[in-house]
């Protein structure tokens, strides 16, 4: 019982650390995309679409991975190249996504999805507890923490991540030293769609092979404040992102059991859960400055 509980919780967090994890990228670099939301719904419904008409799982991934990137390359065209506000140009997207997918995936409601299989290794596989939860995970659990250890040393321990923080922190310095902001921004942001294309994948082709209209259901916004509940640090999101899954799986044990509470409200403890870690954090202050990207949302305009 305790082991398909933990294998739900880490099939419910890998979405979110993937998307997450894409975003810390992107507002390292000193760019706030609130997009993600937008992101992961088209890459779930382009993932799902050519899986199903391709009958290949991961030719659906590598398909919304590139819309998740096409996306985002829309994003750094509005507000890096004609540097619109961020904010509003993010939430735009979000609704344009939305709508866009619910559009396109309309034929494909209620058709039987193509699922990525989970990886199976004899022996390991089959070991009591630890077995199916360590070496019985689909593909994509593991790209997702590949993914986390990629980001840290690429962050921390390689000069291009120094860079693209130098540019995050602050741009006008960065500039002065020759480094190409812009370029380090779309190569960031692009990144960032990419792994949001990627998590909206996951949901269509892994935890749900289906297409249901909405079904991110908000999981790009929880991603987007993992970010901030992490404090910009990777390893911390992980945590975030396990934490947020098991409050997901938990209300849907506490709905199956029965529980005295409304459904309605035991549904709506995710998003409960992150204004209050949202709210708890903003109250200390000098935690919440203490990694963020001091150019954080705002626009440069190199000199020409």
């Amino acid at each position: 019982m305790l082991e398909s509980v933990l294998i739900t919780i880490a099939t419910a967090a890998t979405p979110l650390l993937i998307a997450a994890m894409g975003e810390l990228v992107v507002e390292r670099s000193g760019v706030l995309n609130l997009g993600v939301e937008g992101m992961m719904i088209m890459g779930a419904v382009t993932g799902f679409a050519v899986a199903a008409m391709t009958g290949s799982a991961w030719l659906g991934v590598f398909a919304a991975i590139l819309v998740g990137a096409a996306f985002a390359l829309l994003f750094g065209f509005l507000a890096l190249t004609l540097v619109t506000n961020q904010v509003a140009t993010g939430l735009a997207l979000t609704l344009f996504g939305l709508g866009l997918s619910g559009m396109l995936g309309e034929s494909f409601v209620g058709l039987p999805g193509v699922k990525l299989d989970p990886i199976y290794i004899p022996g390991l596989s089959d070991l009591p507890f630890v077995g199916r939860l360590l070496f019985g995970q689909d593909p994509l659990f593991y790209v997702s923490i590949l993914l986390t250890v990629g980001v840290a040393y690429f962050l921390f321990s390689t000069r291009a991540g120094l860079m693209l923080r130098a540019v995050g922190d602050n741009h006008v310095s960065a500039h002065a030293q020759g480094i190409n902001v812009i370029g380090i921004r779309y190569l960031a942001v692009l990144f960032g769609g990419a792994c949001a294309g990627l998590a909206g994948a996951y949901l269509s082709i892994v935890y749900t092979p289906q297409w249901v209209e909405n079904m991110t259901a908000g999981r790009g916004w929880i991603a987007l404040a993992l970010v901030v509940f992490a404090s910009w640090r990777p390893w911390r999101i992980v945590a975030g992102a396990y934490l947020f899954g098991g409050v997901t799986i938990g209300q849907l044990h506490a709905q199956a059991l029965g529980v005295g509470i409304p459904s309605q409200l035991l549904s709506a403890l995710p998003y409960l859960a992150t204004i209050v870690v949202l709210v708890l954090i903003s109250r200390n202050r000098r935690l919440t400055m203490m990694n963020t990207p001091a150019s954080l949302g705002r626009a440069f305009v190199p000199d020409r």
